[in-house]
């Protein structure tokens, strides 16, 4: 059972494991397995105090050092769900569940319009993740809509347990698949099935017929990582303690909302790490 657990990899989440360090707070940093984020790309920052013209890699580096010299365990793992047990959370990351008295959520800004079916049939034939529920579809057929490489190794385990897999990646791809996987150069259109469950996935130039479809995004949205989780205009709702309406729950960063700045996510960082502790002061 660990003290804090934080969901996020970048200047937030960094930020918020510093300060429970320093704060003697046992904690796990879930930075994702994306290879390439949005600060990585930035080639010049000019608007963070006091390193003028540094790389979003290079910040991000000296983050991820910092961190690190600091004992901070981090791992390249991505959250897909947080369950609320009561006195504490579980926390599941596809293959293993994990525990934890306090969240701070520093998930970043997801930037993506839904498919066409995505909200009204998740959970009844649409998932995030294929580690989770592929169990679920053995011996049925499955398609996996991926943003990133991480969608090619839930194709390649659904391979095992499926009668069918079919693979739609949406971005600059050169796929090791496995034999037998059917992959799919289509643009997705929507998602449709009847009352009960999506079962028709419809392409630019054709449609299957599968029993699941799965969605590999770069980042997952908010409100599905926790049920009950308040949003306002599609961001967290935070207070200036930065503490959600969930209690033991704090968010920081991007996915709180405007500003989309360094600054305001370090100093959100600081001000959800601090937050924690004092929740933590009261619960253990």
């Amino acid at each position: 059972m660990y003290d804090a657990i934080i969901v996020g990899g970048g200047p937030a989440a960094y930020s918020a494991s510093l300060n429970l360090k320093i704060r003697n707070k046992s904690l796990l940093v879930f930075a994702g397995n994306e290879k390439t984020t949005g600060l990585m790309k930035a080639p010049q920052i000019d608007n963070y105090l006091g390193m003028p013209g540094i790389s979003g890699t290079e910040l991000l580096e000296a983050y991820k050092r910092h961190a690190e010299e600091m004992e901070v365990e981090i791992r390249k793992e991505k959250i897909y769900n947080i369950l609320n047990m009561g006195d504490y959370f579980a926390l599941n990351s596809g293959s293993e569940f994990y525990e934890a008295r306090s969240i701070i959520i520093a998930a970043g800004h997801a930037k993506f319009k839904y498919f066409e079916g995505e909200r009204e049939y998740l959970g009844r034939g649409v998932g995030y993740c294929a580690t989770c529920d592929g169990p679920l579809y053995r011996n049925k057929s499955a398609a996996i809509i991926s943003e990133n490489e991480e969608g090619e190794e839930e194709a390649n385990y659904l391979s095992e347990i499926c009668s069918q897999v079919y693979y739609i990646p949406t971005y600059n791809h050169k796929t090791k698949l496995r034999e037998g996987i059917k992959m799919i150069e289509e643009k997705v259109l929507g998602i449709y099935g009847n009352e009960v469950k999506a079962d028709t996935l419809k392409l630019s130039d054709s449609q299957l017929n599968v029993d699941v479809i799965f969605i590999i995004r770069n980042v997952l949205p908010v409100n599905q990582l926790i049920e009950g989780l308040e949003l306002e205009d599609g961001s967290i709702r935070v207070d200036r303690s930065m503490a959600t309406n969930i209690p033991g729950i704090f968010a920081c960063g991007d996915c709180t909302g405007k500003p989309y700045q360094i600054a305001k996510a370090v100093g959100e960082g600081n001000v959800a790490a601090l937050s924690a502790v004092k929740y933590l002061d009261t619960v253990i």
